[in-house]
């Protein structure tokens, strides 16, 4: 089997995490590199005894029919009927599947399923002193405006820690899919700030409790203009972290995008943290290193180091990171580059949420992760 497998656990006396990345040989025929990254992360999570907290499938719309059967085919009673997050880019690959991500979770009772109304939308993991909340491939209406089906998702997902009396104060960690990012980012800035502001998330008086994000021209499968996964801490209420300045980058909220720059959150066998999607800006909100793909790259795993490092963690805590490359031609710079970090490396092509910026990164990290050979 040519599949690059990359498996990061942490290990608690109440729980393992489990974070798998899976990328697979470009060489080999379609449907078998997606037979091949599922049988991968089948087996590996079958050793293991874990369960899938989230999931993300990234690659080209015309991979994402055989990827969708590969699944059902070879996960059985692994798929419990929560979807993994298809997440398609607009741009042509160099190889049409990018890659699998999985976080679950092993040594607890089986995850429970999230709904809204009877569509699994989501795990619940319940342990003695904490409840972690995992949502994935949250979308509107397909016919209604990009706006407002920003505001529909949000909506959604509020439904939804409403069940667990609790609301988006609880949310450590937001992923924000949009296929045409370019085109309805600052759009989207507003829907996303002024529902903030409502919730007493962000303003005079608040304690700045934006989750940590990534917003990025990637959309879901399934045609709608966005999707959204998130992650929330049920219990211990009020422990999460929000980092909105952190390391050479000040807070994005003073150039419009309602997220902080990194998030620290309890979760089931520890505490993760979570850099939000990172790129060569200054700490006036100021895209450095135009039209200079290696200087851009260099500065942004520069700028992702300096976040993890004020948090007390280094390279070796790093247990999943995606790469979002502009063009297949920055990916080639970024593949030469890459290795000067031993990151669970998921690359990507897509846009991302400035015209000049030319490569993203976001990142998970959490102290005392060992690779698993």
């Amino acid at each position: 089997m040519k599949i690059h497998l990359d498996t990061r656990i942490v290990e608690s006396p109440a729980a393992t995490e489990v974070f798998i990345s899976a990328v697979p040989d470009p060489t080999e025929p379609l449907a078998k590199q997606a037979g091949e990254l599922f049988t991968a992360v089948r087996d590996q999570l079958e050793s293991m005894k874990a369960r899938i907290l989230h999931e993300r499938v990234f690659s080209t719309p015309e991979a994402v029919d055989v990827l969708r059967d590969a699944r059902s085919e070879v996960y059985g009673d692994l798929d419990d009927g929560v979807p993994a997050s298809y997440l398609v880019s607009k741009t042509t690959a160099s190889c049409p599947i990018a890659g699998v991500q999985v976080h679950a979770v092993a040594g607890v009772s089986d995850t429970e399923l999230v709904k809204i109304g009877d569509t699994p939308v989501g795990r619940v993991v319940k342990m003695a002193d904490r409840t972690y909340l995992a949502l994935s491939a949250i979308t509107g209406d397909p016919k209604a405006s990009a706006t407002e089906q920003a505001g529909a998702v949000l909506q959604k997902a509020e439904s939804v820690l409403e069940q667990f009396h609790t609301d988006f104060l609880a949310v450590a960690r937001t992923w924000m899919w949009l296929g045409d990012i370019l085109s309805w980012y600052d759009d989207f800035n507003y829907v996303r700030t002024e529902f903030f502001r409502e919730r007493g998330l962000v303003g005079k008086g608040t304690r700045q409790s934006m989750p940590a994000s990534t917003g990025i021209g990637l959309g879901p499968a399934s045609g709608e203009e966005l999707s959204m996964d998130l992650s929330a801490v049920i219990e211990p209420k009020g422990t999460t972290e929000y980092l909105g300045a952190l390391g050479k980058q000040q807070c994005a909220l003073e150039y419009g995008s309602a997220f902080s720059r990194a998030s620290r959150a309890v979760t089931p066998a520890g505490k993760m943290v979570y850099v939000s999607g990172t790129a060569s800006i200054d700490a006036a909100g100021a895209t450095t290193n135009i039209d200079d793909a290696e200087a851009q790259i260099k500065t942004t795993i520069e700028n992702v180091q300096a976040v993890i490092g004020d948090m007390d963690l280094g390279d070796q805590d790093v247990v999943q990171v995606v790469a979002y490359c502009k063009t297949t031609d920055v990916e080639k710079v970024f593949e030469k580059i890459k290795d000067c970090v031993p990151w669970p490396w998921v690359t990507v092509i897509c846009d991302v949420c400035r015209d000049d910026l030319l490569f993203e990164i976001e990142a998970a990290a959490m102290a005392g992760s060992k690779r698993c050979e």
